[in-house]
């Protein structure tokens, strides 16, 4: 058995700083918890960045879905990811000062006090990117990185279906990108495409219905900003859920996948060409949220410790891996229910739950326990946790 009160090598106690210790078996990691499962993240990783060799993509992978500087740099590694997307500058200062080199805030900033922040990102040796979808942020942004001597990349942003920020005419596109083009310190980079509202619907043709309308949105844009002497560098958008329709495009040059890598319930219920889930083929659980049986009072039911506090269910509840025999069907805040009919559970047994969305349950979890063949591998903070601003 492991000494519960054992310290890391950095004054970390387990089980009240850290959920685990660097060779403790997996039975003894505190719960509720993130547990990444080492061989499913590196699998997925790795296909994604054959897949977008293969088409000639650049992969910018999105950090707001998993926050850490240590996921990210294994996307580097591993799968040839070109840096990173966020959607604050806070989170976008964390990638920054862990060393990505290419950062792309896939958002509008208008605030001052953000604008300031964000001018002063390439002094952090990153090549910093953000989206405009009005031209008066033009010279928010110019300002800001002339006190700095600074350069700010600048996509404008369109609206091709999400319903968000974004423009929804090619004279905006053009009119922005112009603005950009002639203001000091500012360079016009490309375009922000992504289709979010469709990334999580169910049928293949019916997403692939609504990438058509945007690419063809793209396509008109791409062929006006040519016409004026300003074609973009980068097209860039796609998600888990569509990824393979913007790399066919023939418009398209970046993508800007991010829940692939861990795969959570809702993105896995969605199918694939032939109909079939993926996350049952096409990509691997990667994710869960370990928890622990803490009451079977109940001989049909038993209670675990991952509530509320532990996952974000906006998306539906989790589903219990690797098991059809019991079914987490209510939370609290601090309990989660679960239907056990036959009572085959016991008092203190470990369940792996994979998150409804992946995104939110990341951000109320200090750390991530990685795991393989049994045996704690490594932990990583999450990096960016709560920098919202």
């Amino acid at each position: 058995m492991t000494n519960m009160n054992l310290k890391t090598t950095d004054g970390l106690e387990v089980g009240y700083d850290i959920p685990a210790a660097i060779g403790m078996d997996e039975s003894e990691i505190q719960t509720p918890c993130l547990v990444l499962d080492l061989d499913a993240l590196e699998y997925n990783i790795k296909k994604m960045g054959d897949y977008a060799r293969a088409h000639g993509m650049r992969h910018r992978v999105h950090g707001k879905m998993h926050k850490s500087v240590d996921v990210a740099r294994l996307q580097e590694q591993l799968g040839g990811a070109v840096g990173v997307c966020c959607q604050k500058v806070s989170e976008a200062e964390v990638f920054a000062r862990g060393g990505i080199k290419d950062i792309l805030v896939s958002n509008q900033v208008r605030d001052p006090g953000k604008i300031d922040r964000l001018a002063r990102i390439p002094k952090l040796g990153a090549r910093t990117i953000v989206c405009v979808d009005d031209p008066d942020n033009v010279p928010e942004l110019s300002a800001a990185a002339r006190r700095y001597d600074t350069q700010l990349d600048c996509f404008v942003e369109i609206d091709c279906g999400a319903g968000r920020c974004g423009v929804t005419t090619t004279e905006e596109v053009v009119d922005i990108a112009k603005a950009i083009d002639e203001a000091p310190n500012l360079r016009f980079a490309g375009i922000q495409a992504y289709q979010g509202a469709m990334q999580h619907m169910t049928s293949y043709e019916e997403r692939k219905a609504k990438l058509d309308a945007a690419i063809a949105m793209v396509r008109e844009a791409v062929a006006a900003l040519k016409e004026v002497g300003l074609a973009p560098e980068l097209v860039s958008g796609g998600g888990t859920g569509s990824y393979y329709f913007e790399s066919n495009s023939g418009v398209y040059n970046e993508l800007q996948c991010g829940s692939y890598a861990f795969m959570d319930a809702d993105y896995g219920r969605i199918l694939d060409k032939e109909g079939n889930r993926i996350d049952q083929g096409e990509w691997r659980n990667a994710l869960f949220i370990l928890t622990s049986v803490m009451s079977h009072a109940k001989s049909d039911k038993a209670i675990c410790d991952a509530g509320l506090k532990a996952q974000s269910v906006d998306s539906g509840l989790p589903f219990i891996f690797g098991r059809d025999d019991v079914e987490y069907i209510k939370c609290s805040d601090e309990h989660g229910v679960i239907a056990d009919p036959q009572g085959v559970l016991a008092v203190n047994e470990k369940l792996k739950l994979v998150a409804g969305h992946c995104d939110p349950t990341c951000n109320v979890h200090d750390w991530y326990v990685g795991v393989r063949n049994g045996k704690v591998e490594t932990l990583w903070p999450v990096s960016a946790r709560g920098k919202a601003f």
